[in-house]
């Protein structure tokens, strides 16, 4: 398939929406736990209507048909410290970067992007994302005690994440040479033994499928390592996307364009493939496989995905904790406690010892 190349700018970006209240004039956020807007204050709420229609979208069309962001809503100001741009509302101002916490943020002109396509709601409030963590985090006992301490809701940020899905039917020719092992008894006496050998054979053959969803990372904040450990994702509950998800929530924008992610999501289809014929052909050794794959009727999606993140600095290093908004599932390094090892080594030492004792006594 002929592909267009799309020239996109490539932005580290975060958005950001602003409710009011009608009732008390405050700042309202998205509430999780009822999927509505809701005012902290006088608690009213305003129901978002959910419209659960896909929208494919054509790839050789690209981004020319997509809505794009409207430069009179937006604001856009840049960390200077770690090149973050973050998008806000034009009648507020940014002050803090959300990624580096540092206050050297300056106004940088309009935003040039698409809109989301699609978003996955957070499921669970920011409360909850630290019982997950504090959950999470009581299982590594090598962390040290401090580090398990400053798990706390105040670093809790929730950040919708960049991605763009990608739906194509492949169609895979393969030819290759596999093997399956075998054993046999041979020599007699005293040197009759089993040996193992490998029974080769010619394979070829057509193979089809369609792909639905391959999510791809468009960013560095989160990139694909770090967005596979966190998956999946509740692709199920993802609704056409509405600017009310992201009250009191930040949107990080995509740095990698389109058909840059398009060349990663083939990787990714066409190892898969390539793993399914190698288990359909129940083979235990694979001398060559040569597969050639071919894509159609491909389809893009922008797509918001839910992560509660928290980073941390201990020892001058910096860690991040990353929690699914949509399964709670959470993922993240810790740093090691010397102490907590140096005890471990001690007592498994001891341990062994005691067993060796123990053996030689009986």
């Amino acid at each position: 398939m002929e592909e267009e190349r799309i020239s996109e700018s490539e932005l580290k970006t975060v958005d950001t929406y602003i409710a009011k209240c009608k009732n008390c004039g405050a700042t309202m956020v998205f509430d999780p736990e009822t999927q509505s807007v809701k005012c902290p204050h006088c608690e009213s709420k305003e129901e978002i209507v959910k419209d659960f229609t896909v929208i494919e979208n054509d790839i050789r069309k690209g981004f020319a048909d997509a809505e794009k962001w409207n430069p009179d809503e937006q604001a856009t100001y840049r960390c200077e410290n770690c090149g973050a741009v973050i998008v806000i509302s034009v009648d507020e101002e940014a002050s803090v970067c959300p990624f580096c916490q540092t206050t050297h943020v300056a106004k940088d002109g309009a935003f040039q992007s698409i809109r989301p396509h699609m978003v996955i709601p957070f499921q669970f409030n920011r409360q909850k994302a630290t019982e997950y963590s504090k959950r999470w985090a009581r299982k590594r006992i090598f962390a040290p005690r401090k580090f398990k301490k400053d798990i706390n809701v105040d670093k809790v940020k929730g950040v919708y994440e960049p991605c763009f899905t990608f739906d194509s039917q492949t169609s895979s020719v393969y030819h290759g040479r596999v093997g399956n092992k075998r054993t046999r008894v041979v020599g007699s006496g005293k040197n009759k033994r089993t040996e193992t050998y490998i029974v080769y054979r010619n394979v070829s053959g057509e193979f089809d499928r369609f792909f639905d969803d391959v999510i791809i990372a468009t960013n560095q904040n989160c990139n694909q390592t770090e967005l596979d450990k966190l998956a999946p994702f509740r692709t199920d509950l993802a609704c056409v996307y509405e600017k009310q998800y992201l009250a009191g929530f930040m949107a990080d924008g995509y740095q990698k364009n389109l058909d840059d992610s398009w060349d990663d999501a083939k990787v990714v289809m066409e190892e898969r493939v390539r793993q399914q014929i190698i288990s359909k052909l129940h083979c235990d050794v694979v001398d060559y496989l040569n597969v050639t794959t071919s894509h159609s009727k491909v389809t893009f999606k922008y797509m918001l995905l839910p992560i509660y993140s928290m980073f941390f600095k201990y020892k001058s290093k910096r860690y991040a904790v990353r929690v699914n908004g949509s399964t709670g599932k959470v993922k993240g390094k810790t740093p090691l406690s010397p102490f907590r090892i140096s005890i471990a080594g001690v007592l498994g030492a001891a341990a062994v010892t005691m067993l060796i004792w123990l053996i030689a006594m009986l």
